[in-house]
């Protein structure tokens, strides 16, 4: 039997105003009756798939909004929501019969629905952008979404199993994350095991077949242990609830199947949750806990005093009985239970009844709405609409990590963020103007992966800017749209005339050519599709990032072969040129023209060394040092020789090369900063800065950076070893 066997599909509106009724809400129920008898008539002798009559669909989405404790406008929105979309009903007669809120509601609702796109990613992440802007709007918007994807996952079994499964992938990826970011833990647990269903029925099957073989037996250990802590707590602690609960069905496989864990293995498939009054008999039933079972290292969480960002607060431990059974114990007041299970929805519940105290809960709900809708306007930064899928998977996931600031404030931030990541969640011009970071007092490159637990320190300087190396650094969505706002909007020139060398240096590698009149008409169809304004527009969107040339150029190609073209091949492979000597990427190559190269990481050479070229197999060119260890010294003698062939320095090169330093220095506070601080005062662009300790205080920094020659190569170490504490300094 399923464990969702006990929810009806359909609710009627008898069962609404019953769950209004026993929540308590001080809703209008006139103003909710008027919507339904709106909808009723609206919707007229419309039915589902399934045969079921309609109006019996928005009824049973108002019935799970009801039982979030929401308000009565987001009610009659619940009622309301498909009627502008799906009846001959209008906005503006929404708005006259019911107010500006729930037409407002309506309409972003509305908003969120599908429209036609060329493939199936691009539908799926505009879509999602959608329902962000609306979201920033108004939070009740997505709750009343959230509401109606939860309903129509209970009545998916009359659709086409790939529907089901189709559904259920957008579950997983986009709304069940969404409610967890909001805190609406009855719906994101029961949309994930739902999908689930659909998604591995053989694996949700056992999982499920498992814990009912096991009921018996949990409840009987559930009483038991509820017991003893009653017994215990009996005439010390006043009002104390004790219940028992089951992990979710998704949770556990996600531990099991993806894990490769035995369900034995997994500490909280089964917990005691204790519900107190105040914050200080919950510390007091944690003591209790203690002392009646033993506490397993490292499994105690306070959520309490470090909440979680969706507002989740609880203290976590996990202990063994006498007969050592492992088990959690959640312990948290009634208002936390209801933020908990509710998340922001449960707010809307306390501004409704608001007492004298009222005031203060009001300013705590709009901290957390406005927060939530800050993360919101993150995502929709991103000018690609498939990143913003990704954003969502990446900034609303589960698994954060909680970093401490020098001054004792926690922020949280996704699983794999860096100092970039966090210094940007702190202020933007503190991540604009940051230099290096130290964690636990210790200098740590700018990619350190942060961890729970890490004290981290940013460090800035006045005049600093971001680099373009960090948007692939940095994980949040946030960061990498202000890092990319700064160079769109403070590099603007250099921006247009990046994104046109990358064009063109893609199109040549490809054979695509084109003369100059050509370029602007070529790209004019593009950047209107794009919804650039010009074509400088879309060359300094892609200079800065805001488009993703590896994302175009398929379709690039495709055009260039409808008008340019008649067949692929001659797109694919560059016609044999005329042999003649010229200079290519600032290298003259004797005898040839037109050839791909591409500079050895070996050896990195720069304008002023001595250089050969080694033709490769496919793949250009490859110049190196004259003096590099992979050329041989007498080429005579080698197997190839004939592949190793002369070249040059052009007379001026004008490009930056990337050049590698090895430093070692006294191990000291502050060396990595000063090393910053120095190439960021000589205008050099970094590229990757790591370091580590040596034997005997010492401490090796490698950095990349951008030169122009060897000539600036030795002025920049020049100035470098004047720092304190260095005692050598190698090109690698």
């Amino acid at each position: 039997m399923s464990k969702f066997s006990h929810i009806a599909h359909y609710q009627d509106f008898s069962e609404l105003e019953h769950i209004i009724k026993v929540t308590a809400n001080p809703c209008d129920l006139d103003k909710i009756r008027d919507a339904y008898a709106f909808a009723e008539s609206c919707h007229g002798n419309q039915r589902r798939v399934s045969g079921i009559p309609y109006i019996l669909h928005p009824t049973s989405v108002a019935c799970i909004v009801a039982e979030l404790g929401m308000d009565t406008e987001t009610i009659c929105g619940a009622l309301l929501h498909d009627t502008v979309e799906d009846t001959s009903a209008s906005l503006e007669q929404v708005q006259k019969l019911f107010g500006a809120d729930v037409a407002k509601l309506i309409d972003g609702v509305t908003k969120i629905s599908k429209i036609p796109f060329s493939s199936r990613e691009e539908q799926q992440a505009e879509n999602i952008r959608k329902m962000l802007i609306a979201m920033a709007d108004d939070i009740r918007v997505i709750i009343i979404k959230l509401a109606d994807r939860l309903h129509n996952m209970r009545t998916m079994d009359c659709m086409p199993e790939q529907k089901r499964r189709d559904k259920s992938l957008e579950n997983m990826q986009v709304f069940a994350p969404i409610a967890h970011r909001l805190g609406i833990k009855t719906i994101k647990d029961e949309l994930e095991d739902r999908s689930l269903q659909y998604l591995d029925p053989v694996g949700y099957q056992e999982i499920e077949d498992t814990l009912l073989m096991n009921e018996e037996g949990r409840d009987k250990f559930i009483e038991e242990i509820k017991a003893q802590i009653l017994a215990k707590t009996k005439g010390n602690i006043p009002n104390i609830f004790v219940s028992g609960r089951v992990k979710s069905i998704n949770s556990i496989y996600r531990k099991t199947f993806m894990r490769g864990q035995n369900i034995d293995q997994i500490f909280d498939v089964f917990a005691v949750r204790v519900i107190v009054d105040n914050v200080s008999d919950c510390y007091n039933v944690l003591g209790v806990v203690h002392d009646i079972f033993k506490p397993i290292p490292n499994r105690f969480k306070d959520y309490i005093s470090m909440p979680k960002p969706n507002m989740y607060q609880s203290l976590h431990t996990t202990v063994l009985d006498k007969n050592a059974v492992p088990f959690e114990v959640q312990i948290r007041t009634w208002e936390m239970h209801y933020t908990a299970e509710y998340g922001i929805a449960a707010h809307w519940k306390y501004k409704l009844g608001m007492d004298k105290d009222g005031r203060a809960e009001d300013e705590r709900l709009h901290r957390n709405i406005e927060r939530i809708k800050s993360m919101i306007l993150d995502q929709l930064q991103a000018e690609d609409a498939t990143d913003i899928a990704r954003n969502i998977r990446n900034d609303f996931e589960e698994n954060d990590v909680y970093v401490f600031t020098p001054k004792g404030d926690v922020m949280s931030l996704p699983r794999g963020s860096t100092p970039i990541d966090l210094a940007y969640l702190i202020h933007t011009q503190v991540g604009h103007r940051m230099v290096g970071a130290k964690v636990n007092n210790k200098i740590v490159p700018i990619d350190y992966v942060l961890r729970t637990g890490d004290i981290c320190e940013i460090l800035t300087q006045k005049e600093e800017h971001p680099n373009r190396a960090w948007i692939d650094i940095c994980k949040t969505a946030s960061a990498k749209s202000k890092i990319r706002q700064w160079f769109k909007h403070e590099k603007r020139d250099e921006n247009i005339a990046e994104g046109r060398a990358m064009i063109e240096r893609e199109f040549k590698r490809q054979g695509m050519n084109l003369s100059e009149d050509e370029y602007a008409g070529f790209f004019r169809s593009v950047a209107v599709k794009k919804q650039y304004n010009t074509l400088d527009d879309f060359y300094a969107a892609i200079g800065y990032g805001g488009i993703q040339l590896w994302k175009i150029m398929p379709r690039l190609k495709e055009e260039y072969q409808k008008t340019y073209a008649k067949d692929i091949e001659k797109i694919t492979v560059p016609p044999v040129p005329e042999k003649r000597t010229r200079a290519r990427s600032g290298v003259v190559i004797e005898g040839s023209d037109d050839l791909l190269i591409k500079f050895s990481n070996c050896c990195n050479p720069l304008p002023g060394d001595e250089i050969i070229g080694y033709i490769t197999r496919g793949y250009g060119v490859s110049i190196h040092k004259r003096d590099c260890t992979n050329v041989p010294a007498d080429l005579s003698q080698c197997e190839e020789p004939q592949r190793w062939i002369p070249c040059c320095w052009e007379e001026k090169v004008g490009e930056a090369f990337r050049s590698t330093l090895q430093i070692t220095a006294s191990d000291r506070p502050g060396l990595l900063a000063d090393v910053t601080v120095k190439l960021s005062t000589m205008h050099i662009n970094i590229h990757t800065l790591n370091s580590r300790e040596l034997k005997n205080n010492k401490a090796m920094v490698t950095v990349t950076i951008d030169v122009m020659d060897r000539n600036h190569l030795r002025g920049v170490i020049s100035k470098l070893s004047d720092i304190n504490g260095i005692e050598e300094i190698k090109r690698l």
